[in-house]
């Protein structure tokens, strides 16, 4: 059987155009909706689901109007996963590999961060929130009087100094010069390190923080894996969180930032406009194949 190409009429071909322009634009929306972040919103959400109060502020008036945490010097670490069929291997009692530099961090305390819409109480879960929608849940304990082997939990808007190993963040402000930010980081202090290093390791994560919101990776303790970037929401949950623990995505940390793979740039592009039209319209243009 013999089959011709039927050129498609003026109307058809205006509106595919039309539909591959649309789903180019959609395509660009979802890109650049994770990305750097600038503001926060802290919310306080009843244990019937009602919001109770909720505020938006920006990092600059964080930094004027809450207290900063770090200094712009010191760094500090989290621990990726020790691949091991040992569990004692595998928790490092005595921290000993792979660190991840999350550089020369400021920011702001999570708990003054609760105090902006009343604060919260024991038996309330605060909730961390990254643009991209990877979450993370805290028992009030590990926010409000943490242990100083786990110190404060900051949401980082600076960074005075990048990496000396590993993922690069960039150095200054989000968006454009501190790209992971704002990032979630905890301010350990450096009893349990035997380099004095201010690490967050796995064992510490153990002896500080309930089974149930503990991090794994492929199994393995990880406290890499609380250190969600872009962050733009902080939840206060009266009673407890009880929807969906488990994050859609992982805040596009790639499985070379757990496991220590090559030193790139922390940042993950958003689809440029121009590519993702020429795109679509490429689609537009694909002939219609029709037989007869």
């Amino acid at each position: 059987m013999n089959s011709a190409y039927v050129r498609p009429s003026g109307r058809m071909f205006l509106c595919r155009i039309a539909v591959a322009v649309l789903v180019a634009a959609l395509l660009l929306c979802a890109g650049a909706a994770a990305g750097p972040t600038t503001n926060l919103t802290v919310t306080k959400i009843s244990a019937t689901g009602d919001v109770i109060s909720e505020n938006t502020v920006d990092y600059l008036w964080m930094q004027a109007n809450l207290p900063v945490q770090g200094d712009g010097v010191t760094h500090y670490y989290h621990q990726g996963p020790v691949f091991s069929d040992d569990k004692e291997v595998a928790w490092d009692r005595n921290e000993t590999k792979n660190f991840k530099d999350h550089g020369a961090v400021m920011g702001t305390d999570i708990a003054d961060l609760c105090s902006l819409v009343g604060g919260a109480a024991p038996g309330d879960e605060i909730m961390v929130r990254a643009s991209d929608g990877y979450h993370v849940e805290f028992p009030y304990e590990n926010v409000f009087t943490p242990d100083p082997r786990q110190g404060p939990m900051v949401v980082c808007w600076y960074n005075g100094e990048e990496a000396e190993t590993g993922v690069r963040a960039g150095v200054g402000y989000p968006p454009e010069d501190y790209y992971s930010g704002m990032r979630l980081v905890f301010f350990a202090d450096a009893s349990t390190n035997a380099e004095g290093k201010h690490v967050y390791g796995n064992w510490d994560m153990h002896e500080t923080m309930p089974g149930s919101a503990q991090h794994f990776f492929d199994l393995m303790p990880s406290t890499n894996g609380f250190t969600a970037k872009w962050v733009d929401e902080v939840r206060i949950y009266e009673g407890g969180f009880t929807g969906d623990t488990s994050a859609p995505v992982k805040s596009l940390q790639s499985e070379a930032a757990e496991t220590g793979g090559a030193g790139v740039p922390d940042a993950t592009p958003t689809p440029a406009p121009l590519v993702l039209i020429a795109a679509g319209l490429a689609l537009a243009l694909v002939p219609f194949g029709r037989r007869r």
